[in-house]
């Protein structure tokens, strides 16, 4: 019987927010791992999540085939992370989210790999917004090129790398006032780690080939709420201001050229006018984190752990009364 050390898992974005947490699940369970990413240089940071040789990066762009096929060969699965939340230059929404995920899904069929691709709930062809209309495009895609693909639809993610929690928290450190966009939208914020773990867990033969897993956490919570339960960790008292979704659009068209967490798109306010939770299907399908026998952790229970940094005194805050 064939043992993880030699299966040999290529994991595209391995080096972002979801794909440190991936690549460290998978070295726990002893799989050979190539991360393979555009800078490899700059990845260095996830050999000490393995022994010795057991993390290899290599380069790979997913608009260039030819160094997608190099990254993938000989490779027993491949996992496709690659993922961007806001579009510059080249790196469009299409051609990352769409063609890209087209290019590793066909790599990986010529290359006779089981496949699993990572895509977002809310990704829909009909969609006003580009980002989930590009999604919906890679996943048909993939499942054109590679039938037996397993898809993993998270909500928006949340850990301590995160560009979702961490960017509220910073917010707030900065401004008395925050403008609430889609205060009623509907979340279903899901753990990193939770993520990994269920991607593990479809590596490891768990998962159903062809299928199509929503990944969420154990709340559905509204923006409002989430901003809420952020302010409170961070024992911040801030006003939240309603900012209805045409002035919230047109103040982005100006906010997509901030820096930092002050950057707003336009088409990630498209997003926010749409829920983004597990749906019924999904649950009655068992094709959810609890389908594969994970636990998922809460907001309130995660995200302390880290954003304490961001109180006044730090993890030396008292809570105020």
């Amino acid at each position: 019987m064939q043992s993880n050390q030699e299966t040999l898992v290529t994991v595209f974005g391995g080096s972002g927010f979801l794909g440190r947490s991936v690549v460290r699940a998978l070295c726990k369970r002893d799989y050979r791992v190539r991360v393979a990413v555009r800078r490899p240089e700059l990845a260095g940071f996830l050999q000490p999540l393995g022994r010795v040789g057991q993390v290899h990066t290599v380069q790979a762009n997913l608009r260039y085939p030819a160094s997608v096929e190099a990254a993938l060969r000989d490779s027993d699965i491949v996992i496709n992370l690659v993922g961007i939340l806001t579009e510059g230059g080249e790196q469009s929404f299409d051609a990352v989210q769409a063609k890209g995920a087209e290019t590793v899904a066909r790599a990986a069929a010529a290359a006779g790999a089981k496949l699993v691709h990572v895509s977002a709930i809310g990704a829909d062809e009909q969609s006003a917004s580009r980002y989930a209309r590009a999604k919906a495009l890679g996943e048909k895609a993939v499942l054109a090129a590679v039938p037996s693909a397993t898809i993993v639809r998270p909500s928006v993610i949340f850990g301590s790398d995160d560009q979702f929690t961490n960017r509220f928290a910073a917010l707030a450190r900065m401004s008395p006032v925050l403008p609430l966009i889609g205060g009623e939208t509907k979340m279903q914020p899901v753990y990193v780690g939770d993520v990994a773990t269920a991607i593990a867990d479809i590596v490891d033969g768990k998962g159903k080939a062809g299928a199509t897993y929503e990944l969420g956490g154990p709340e559905v919570l509204t923006m409002r709420e989430i901003i809420e339960t952020i302010l409170e960790i961070t024992d911040r008292k801030r006003m939240l201001v309603p900012l209805p979704f045409g002035l919230a659009r047109l103040q982005a068209t100006f906010l997509q050229f901030a820096p930092g967490a002050f950057k707003l798109t336009p088409d990630q306010v498209t997003l926010l006018e749409r829920d983004n939770v597990v749906s019924d299907a999904a649950k009655s399908a068992g094709l959810t984190l609890e389908g594969l026998g994970i636990t998922a952790d809460s907001l309130e229970a995660i995200a302390p752990q880290y954003l304490w940094r961001f109180r006044a005194a730090g993890q030396f805050q008292r809570k105020s009364a």
